[in-house]
């Protein structure tokens, strides 16, 4: 997919709460900001220190095997908690995310090197896959707050946006070409569409913004339970 999957953890820093703007965003993905920015929604971004292979393993030996859209969900949950146990996210609402790609039936997240990205786009091209995106909200305002407008609701929740991809066959050569950039190492998937990898993108059905990692209608479904509308956050 895009660049939506987080490159490297980074600690979680505070924010100057006076300053905050309402909406946090618990990712450090480029796609994503350029997502809120273009869609005229003003942000802060505190990034969490989540393990995520760590987070999956323990929720599989809870729980039993995930499907590839909750795991997608539960790193986002898990992602949103973490930045708004963080003191500079007092105030705001939080929105954690992440993508995961399904082929057959198999989730697949980031590659991190080059050889897996590789293998990952031979055996994708020509076929159709899914890619999920978890959203997790969380109200962090104070219960009652100094006005109504700024009285939280303590409401937690999530949803899943998904889009299927279907993969054009770039020709092995292309394929090398492309994993030499280094655009797909860090993305769910190894793909992209607001990159280089659009270029062996055939089509996508469904919210083309989940398949970037941030779907825009999602974060304005979560904010409706907590008394917000999406134009509470414009800039």
């Amino acid at each position: 997919m895009t660049e939506n999957a987080d490159p490297a953890p980074a600690p979680a820093a505070a924010a100057d709460t006076a300053d905050l703007p309402l909406l946090v965003l618990a990712s450090q993905s480029p796609g994503r900001a350029k997502i809120l920015t273009d869609a005229g929604i003003a942000f802060e971004t505190i990034v969490s220190e989540v393990d995520e292979d760590a987070a999956v393993a323990d929720a599989e030996q809870r729980f039993g095997g995930l499907s590839p859209a909750d795991t997608a969900l539960l790193l986002a949950r898990t992602k949103a908690e973490a930045v708004a146990a963080v003191e500079g996210a007092d105030g705001a609402v939080v929105l954690g995310c992440d993508s995961v790609f399904e082929l057959d039936g198999e989730p697949y997240g980031k590659p991190y090197t080059r050889e897996v990205a590789a293998e990952r786009w031979r055996g994708m091209r020509g076929r159709t896959g899914v890619l999920h995106t978890g959203h997790w909200l969380i109200d962090n305002r104070a219960p009652g707050g100094d006005s109504e407008e700024d009285a939280g609701t303590g409401v937690t929740m999530g949803a899943v946006a998904s889009a299927a991809v279907t993969f054009g066959r770039p020709s092995d050569a292309e394929i090398a070409a492309y994993v030499a950039t280094g655009e797909p190492l860090f993305c769910a998937g190894a793909f992209t569409i607001d990159g280089r990898g659009a270029a062996f993108i055939e089509r996508v059905e469904g919210d083309p913004h989940a398949v970037v990692g941030l779907s825009v209608s999602t974060l304005r479904d979560l904010l409706d339970p907590m008394g917000l509308s999406i134009t509470d956050l414009w800039t």
